[in-house]
């Protein structure tokens, strides 16, 4: 029986309650249209037949799909439906988290120091959306997002503009680690911290704002870093990039704070990332699959 654990937020942010969606085998095949459930005023779970993704940007942001009947994808079907043809009769649907799932989060940046717009593109523009309340995201994501949001405004920092090539900051990238021995490991997802990467419109360090990013990076560590009363921030970098193209990524990164390592464990094996390297935004279906999936090596 499929099941969806929907986490309360864990940070100072529009509060959201605790839903547990059940399906029956029969709805899960029937896939039924009803329209999203309304949120409850108490933390009470709810049984409903279908779970919808209940997100204030869906209709805008391009950053999610589908919106209705998450516990049985039509993908799924398919799927199923094609491996069948094979011969394969046990295919398997693992259905994880509905809400806060996304560990890494790669956003534009535009809009004004007094009013920026941190988000996805609106699909077929390059018009960004700001997506302060986005489901898909850890919810230490989104309070990274707005930590960052108040630097902007507070240090003047300029974003990005495509049509003349002006600004400061163009992207920022959001990792989440739950890399953390010191605690159980039921509590580690909760208490990930989160990789802030800055694309800052400039050739290098030695470019005449590279103080303006640095008071950036200080602000959010100071505020979000391990001595603030938050403590979800694992460490800052720049990327440094005026390329034209829609590449997001520069060639020239520099570590400014907290730890230089971002550890994970993936496929039983303990490893650091550089913030350039591919990681998998999904880490509990990535976790999920390799207890079903056996290594092999050579």
């Amino acid at each position: 029986m499929p099941l969806f654990l929907l986490p309360n937020r864990l940070l100072p942010l529009p509060s959201s309650p605790l839903i547990t969606c059940h399906a029956s085998p029969a709805a899960l095949r029937s896939s039924p249209s009803s329209p999203p459930p309304t949120l409850p005023t108490s933390s009470t779970a709810l049984r409903l037949p279908s779970c919808a993704l209940q997100c204030p940007h869906f209709q805008s942001c391009s950053g999610c799909s589908h919106e209705l009947n998450l516990h049985r994808p039509i993908i799924v079907d398919e799927a199923d439906n094609f491996f069948k043809t094979l011969g394969v009769s046990d295919f398997d649907f693992e259905s994880c988290r509905l809400w806060g799932w996304r560990s890494r989060a790669k956003l534009a940046v535009r809009g004004s120091s007094m009013k920026p717009l941190i988000g996805l593109y609106e699909e077929g523009t390059h018009n960004v959306v700001d997506i302060p309340y986005c489901k898909a995201h850890h919810p230490n994501i989104n309070a990274a997002v707005e930590l960052l949001r108040q630097g902007i405004t507070k240090l003047n920092i300029e974003p990005f503009d495509e049509d003349e090539g002006t600004g400061e900051l163009r992207y920022v990238q959001m990792a989440l680690t739950t890399y953390n021995t010191s605690i159980p490991a039921s509590e580690r997802y909760k208490n990930g911290k989160v990789q802030v990467s800055l694309v800052w419109n400039s050739r290098n360090e030695n470019s005449h704002n590279f103080e303006k990013l640095n008071a950036l990076a200080n602000f959010l560590w100071r505020n979000g870093g391990p001595r603030s009363d938050l403590r979800f921030i694992h460490s800052v970098w720049a990327n440094f990039q005026t390329s034209t193209n829609n590449i997001i990524f520069g060639n020239r990164w520099r570590h400014l704070l907290g730890e230089s390592g971002f550890w994970e464990h993936v496929g039983g094996i303990d490893m650091s990332l550089a913030p350039s390297s591919f990681g998998q935004a999904n880490t509990r279906v990535e976790q999920s699959s390799n207890l079903k999936t056996p290594f092999c090596f050579e």
